[in-house]
C-alpha cells in the first residue's frame, strides 16, 4: 500500500514516501497526490528512505504534480536513496517548460565557433582515427618478416589480377587516346612556327613525367578504391568482419593488406603500360599528321628524353597506390547500419583518393623543381 505523508518543518516542508511505488500502485498514488495542498512555498524534501519498487511512471506523476503545486516558490529536493532513474526524468521534465529558444535572423558569432570548434574537433578524430589504422597496416607487414603465412599469396595474386591485369585495356585506351590529343593540339600550335619535331618532346616528356602515372592512378581510384570501399562495406553490412574478429582472425591482416600490396604492385606496372601506350599514341598521330617517319620520330625521342625522365614518373606509382588502397579500405572499414551509408562513403573513396592523388602530384612537382629531379 502506497502511503504520501506531508509535515511541516518551519517555512519548509517534507513529503514522506512510502508503500508500494511500481507502475501496479499508480492509481492509488494518483489519487493520493491530490490531497497534497497547493500553494506551498520554501523548500520541499521528498524522502524516498520507505518506497518500494519505484517505477518510472509514478516517479513521472509525482514530479508532474509538485511542479504545479507552488511554481517557482517551491524548491524541491529529493533524499533517501531516490531512484536511479530521477535525475534523468528532472531533465526531461526541465525540458518540456524550457522557453523556446529565440529566433535570429542568421547564424551568431557563438554559433560561428562553435561550427568551427566542432569541425576542428571531428578532424581530428578522423586524423587519428588514420594514423592508427595506418599503425595496424604497418604493424601486420611486419608480422610478415616472422610469419610469411601473413602474405596471404592466394588472396595477393587474386587483387594483382583484379586490378593490374583485367585494368590494363582500358588503361591502354585512355593513355593512348589522351597522347594523341596532346599530339594534335600541340601540333596546331607548333606549325605555326615549323617546329613540328617538337611534338615529339612534348608528348615524350608530358607523357612520362606527368600525364602517364596521373591518369593511370585517376582511373585505378575511381575502379579499384571504389571496389575497395564497396566489398569492405558490404562485408562490415553483413557483419562478415565481426566473425572473423570472433574467430581470432585479424581483418586488416586478411581484408587491407593484400589489397594496398596488390595495388602498390600493379599500379607502377600499369604506368609503365600508359607510358609505352601513350608514346604509341604520339608516334601515331606524329606519322600520320606530321609526316614524322618512325625512326625519325625514336631518334627525336631519346634525344628528348633526360636521365630522370621516366623515373620522375614511375616513383610516385607506389605513393599514389598506398594512397588509393588505404583510403579505400578505410572508408569501406567506416561502413556501419544502412546500404545508403556504403553508397556514400564509396563516393568518399573515390573523391578522396583523386584529391590526394592529385595534391600528392603537385607536391612531387615542388620536390622534383626543388632537386632539379
Amino acid at each position: 500500500m502506497t502511503v504520501l505523508e506531508l509535515e511541516g518543518e518551519g517555512d519548509d516542508w517534507r513529503l514522506h514516501l512510502g508503500g508500494d511505488w511500481s507502475l501496479a500502485a499508480l492509481t492509488q498514488i494518483e489519487a493520493q497526490l491530490k490531497h497534497i495542498p497547493g500553494g506551498l512555498h520554501g523548500t520541499l524534501v521528498c524522502d524516498w528512505s520507505r518506497a518500494e519498487h519505484p517505477g518510472i511512471g509514478p516517479v513521472w506523476a509525482l514530479l508532474l504534480h509538485l511542479t504545479g503545486l507552488g511554481a517557482s516558490r517551491l524548491g524541491i529536493s529529493h533524499t533517501g536513496d531516490p531512484p536511479h532513474f530521477l535525475e534523468l526524468l528532472q531533465k526531461l521534465q526541465s525540458g518540456e517548460h524550457a522557453a523556446p529558444a529565440p529566433i535570429h535572423d542568421g547564424p551568431s558569432l557563438e554559433e560561428s565557433v562553435g561550427k568551427v570548434g566542432r569541425w576542428a574537433v571531428l578532424q581530428g578524430s578522423e586524423a587519428r582515427a588514420v594514423i592508427g589504422f595506418f599503425g595496424r597496416i604497418v604493424t601486420v607487414f611486419r608480422e610478415m618478416f616472422s610469419r610469411p603465412r601473413a602474405l596471404r599469396p592466394s588472396s595477393l595474386a587474386r587483387h594483382l589480377y583484379e586490378t593490374g591485369v583485367t585494368a590494363i585495356p582500358i588503361v591502354s585506351l585512355i593513355a593512348f587516346l589522351i597522347s594523341v590529343i596532346v599530339a594534335y593540339l600541340g601540333a596546331q600550335q607548333l606549325s605555326r612556327f615549323g617546329a613540328d619535331i617538337f611534338v615529339v618532346d612534348l608528348v615524350t616528356i608530358s607523357v612520362l613525367r606527368e600525364m602517364g602515372v596521373l591518369l593511370t592512378a585517376i582511373i585505378v581510384a575511381g575502379r579499384s578504391g571504389s571496389a575497395f570501399a564497396a566489398e569492405i562495406g558490404v562485408m562490415q553490412l553483413n557483419e562478415e568482419t565481426d566473425a572473423l574478429r570472433a574467430m581470432g582472425m585479424n581483418p586488416i591482416e586478411l581484408l587491407v593488406v593484400p589489397r594496398v600490396l596488390a595495388l602498390v604492385i600493379a599500379l607502377p606496372l600499369l604506368t609503365v603500360v600508359a607510358d609505352a601506350m601513350g608514346l604509341a599514341g604520339g608516334g601515331l598521330l606524329s606519322l600520320l599528321n606530321l609526316h614524322i617517319p618512325l625512326p625519325q620520330y625514336i631518334s627525336r625521342l631519346r634525344e628528348s628524353l633526360s636521365p630522370t625522365t621516366f623515373w620522375s614518373g614511375l616513383i610516385k606509382a607506389p605513393v599514389f597506390a598506398l594512397l588509393i588502397a588505404m583510403v579505400g579500405t578505410y572508408r569501406g572499414m567506416q561502413v556501419r547500419d544502412s546500404a545508403r551509408e556504403l553508397g556514400r562513403l564509396t563516393t568518399v573513396a573515390v573523391v578522396q583518393s583523386i584529391f590526394l592523388v592529385i595534391l600528392a602530384d603537385a607536391l612531387f612537382a615542388i620536390l622534383f623543381v626543388q632537386i632539379d629531379f
